[in-house]
């Protein structure tokens, strides 16, 4: 993390980077080791000009690739304490039922900035029509009316508007710019994007990976509504946030309480539980849970009470809503008088669909540390389109394909976008390669190539509703594994032994295609190791516990005068370990404390 002295005092300061909702803009700034995160939320709102700043945050990914909403009560060097570089995402929080409740035409700028990257990355998943439209609405404020001199061939494909984005949606695109949208202005556009957006099903969702009870691969979304579940891109199930009376998480399971009111004499009460990757994926979504109902159900944020969860008797999380509430922000920016203030639009997605530039929230160190050496500007606000050539984002873009008519959308990790596409291919020739060396059969090499392309190369090949937040562990994964070793490669044919499961080996081979399966054995003797310490530490203060308890229990049975412990003494058990150990150890504890207190008097 850059740290100087500041001029005027000794007092260190820290520098950051936020990433705005326009990929070819970030702001720089300056914090210092007592700022909150309300004063980066309010810095980056300042610069862009915005008032009604509740409803966006500051978005971060720690060391263990887990994304956070930055807090804005707490200080922002503790909760960014191991992440390196220092990089915020400027986006959305908290989606408004209907945009134009809000204000101001600037804020509603910025939310349509989000929604186009949520098509982007797949977050917003419609139909074929509906792509359409929306696409031809980004055609319309990017270009303007149709100019058949200036519009050619398949003007379309030079915007990067969907995930997969496919000749016949562009096709659709460009009839309805062409005829139905002629004469429309460019706020006339942002706002009819607005009206569509806002009435699909995945408006405001940001996808979260989960497992029913019956183990069902699930993606949950909360947003203004509630709490929504997907299968695919389809929604089944959506709790109102009406009808949950509580929610809370005990390790990785996330739990909603439910009551639903038949009648007026009778409720029905129902708690469904979701399986999440991790327990830090679980309290994120039980935190973006909590914050999202109070912010949109609450009358005041003076009444909110404070929310305890996480199950534990030892551990649990506390949460406090800070900040206004939509019914008091509504009402305070209702009595605003300002003169609306200029909007700077940027053609973003005026790129080529083969080279588009990746905005990865966790980018390599060593570039994005090498960009940060170099200094800032004297404005504040940087040219994004350096900070992604410095980071040297070439990549090797994968053709993605149309499958069927009703999966247009399926969302992309934008933390791993640069990632996946980067080391894709080049984990596939590598792979290829081990797998020649070491001569392993076909079979074998055919399901290790598979599996690493699966991870890397064909990310986007999923589910068409996808966890943002799991890109980061994706980068982590992706990044690891193209670490190599200088052990010289055996020559000669490879045998497994019959006793293991041919899945290992050549997962090991896959991962580490220079070692080879000779320090597979190693390897494994290594984990059996480590889980074997494990376990002896996580025993090791339940034993200390034990002893201590029994011993007390013991001092008290052996020394007090009750009738309990009078008849607990009498039996022949308690005679027989009060001759044989209590006694000789006493006299020798308080041989060696005689002992003690001599010498402390002499």
């Amino acid at each position: 993390m850059p740290k100087f002295l500041s001029k005027h005092n000794a007092t260190p300061c820290y520098k950051c980077t936020i990433r705005l909702l326009e990929d070819t803009e970030a702001l720089e700034c300056e914090f210092q080791s007592n700022h909150k995160g309300q004063y980066l939320l309010d810095y980056a709102c300042e610069q862009l000009n915005l008032v009604e700043k509740d409803y966006f945050g500051l978005r971060y990914v720690d060391a263990e690739k887990q994304r956070h909403w930055l807090d804005p009560i707490k200080s922002v060097l503790k909760q960014i304490k191991d992440v390196e570089p220092v990089l915020f995402s400027f986006r959305v929080k908290f989606y408004p039922p209907n945009p134009f409740t809000l204000k101001e035409q600037i804020t509603r700028y910025q939310i349509y900035l989000q929604l186009k990257r949520d098509l982007l990355h797949g977050r917003l998943y419609c139909s074929n029509d509906d792509a359409a439209l929306l696409g031809a609405y980004i055609l319309q404020a990017e270009l303007g009316d149709y100019n058949p001199d200036e519009h050619i061939g398949n003007y379309a494909s030079e915007f990067k508007i969907f995930l997969k984005q496919t000749l016949n949606i562009e096709e659709r695109m460009m009839e309805i710019h062409q005829i139905e949208l002629k004469g429309v202005s460019l706020e006339e556009t942002e706002a009819n994007f607005l009206r569509k957006a806002c009435t699909l099903d995945t408006y405001g969702v940001d996808p979260h990976p989960v497992k029913d009870q019956k183990g069902n691969q699930l993606y949950l979304g909360v947003n203004f509504n509630g709490i929504q579940t997907f299968q695919g891109s389809r929604r089944t199930n959506q709790y109102r946030w009406s009808e949950v009376q509580k929610i809370n998480y005990e390790g990785k399971m996330f739990i909603v309480h439910l009551v639903y009111i038949e009648d007026p004499r009778t409720k029905k009460k129902e708690t469904v539980g979701f399986k999440c990757p991790t327990t830090a994926a679980c309290r994120h979504i039980w935190r973006c849970a909590i914050e999202q109902m109070l912010f949109f159900t609450s009358p005041s944020s003076s009444n909110v009470p404070r929310v305890v969860s996480g199950g534990g008797f030892f551990s649990g999380s506390k949460f406090r809503y800070t900040g206004r509430v939509e019914r008091e922000v509504l009402e305070e920016m209702a009595q605003l008088l300002r003169e609306e203030p200029p909007i700077n639009r940027v053609g973003s997605l005026r790129r080529k669909a083969s080279s588009v530039p990746a905005t990865p929230s966790t980018p390599i160190v060593s570039e994005l540390s090498n960009f940060q050496d170099g200094g800032y500007g004297n404005s504040p606000r940087l040219n994004y389109t350096t900070f992604e050539n410095r980071l040297n984002c070439n990549m090797d873009q994968v053709n993605l394909q149309f499958n069927g008519d009703g999966n247009i959308l399926e969302p992309l990790a934008e933390d791993a976008e640069a990632t996946s596409n980067r080391f894709g291919k080049k984990r596939v020739d590598e792979l290829d390669t081990a797998c020649n060396n070491l001569k392993i059969n076909d079979a074998a090499k055919d399901a290790g190539f598979k599996e690493s392309y699966s991870e890397s190369a064909l990310y986007y090949n999923r589910d068409p509703i996808e966890h943002s937040s799991s890109e980061s562990h994706i980068t982590g994964t992706a990044s690891h594994r193209s670490s190599r070793s200088q052990t010289p490669v055996p020559k000669g044919n490879v045998h497994f032994s019959h006793n293991m499961p041919s899945d290992e080996p050549i997962r090991f081979v896959r991962q580490h295609p220079q070692i080879g399966y000779t320090a597979y054995k190693n390897e494994k003797s290594k984990s059996v190791c480590s889980r074997t310490c494990s376990f002896f530490k996580a025993c090791l203060p339940s034993l200390i516990l034990t002893i201590l308890s029994l011993l007390i229990v013991m001092i008290i049975a052996f020394e007090t005068n009750t009738e309990f412990f009078a008849l607990l003494r009498r039996a022949p058990e308690m005679v027989l370990i009060r001759r044989q150990y209590y006694e000789p150890v006493k006299e020798q504890v308080m041989t060696v404390v005689d002992q003690v207190f001599r010498k402390f008097r002499k």
